[in-house]
């Protein structure tokens, strides 16, 4: 395996404060604006977006590479993440970024372990490990066998 790999995107300007950018093994070329609140177009991703997907992309690959390797099962992964920004004496950046992973196994007794693997991608994933913002993990681990029981007792609760 290297030890360095080189990432490379293009982005070009097409009106004001958007534009395109594109990587040359990654399709489609994507369209991007500055968020609204700073004077971008509205329903467009922008950069904030972005690092905020990397994250999320990062921490799900993280996981599932992890998982796979530690030969530990799940039924589903979602994650949502959310990045804040702050103005500071040199300006606007991210402060805070919190993963919420959503990690659906088959088994109770699986929970503990499923959890350590959850904390163990976030320290290893790529882009958090490459951010100088505030990480903050708020797992949650819904176990099949526990669901299926509450859903017996009428006290069933959905993970979406």
């Amino acid at each position: 395996m290297e030890n360095r790999y080189v990432y490379r995107v293009s982005a070009s300007s097409t009106t004001l404060r958007s534009g395109v950018v594109s990587a040359p093994e990654a399709q489609p070329t994507i369209l991007f604006s500055a968020p609204p609140e700073f004077q971008g177009e509205p329903d467009r991703w922008t950069p904030e977006h972005f690092l905020v997907a990397a994250v999320a992309s990062c921490f799900v690959s993280t996981f599932s590479g992890m998982a796979h390797f530690s030969k530990l099962e799940y039924l589903s992964l979602e994650i949502e993440v959310e990045g804040t920004i702050e103005k500071d004496a040199e300006g606007w950046r991210f402060t805070q970024i919190n993963l919420r992973p959503r990690l659906k196994v088959a088994l109770e007794k699986e929970r503990e372990r499923a959890n350590r693997l959850l904390e163990k991608a976030e320290k290893a994933c790529l882009i958090v490990r490459s951010l100088t913002s505030r990480i903050v993990l708020e797992p949650e681990i819904v176990a099949e066998d526990e669901f299926l029981e509450r859903q017996k007792m009428g006290n069933a609760f959905s993970i979406t």
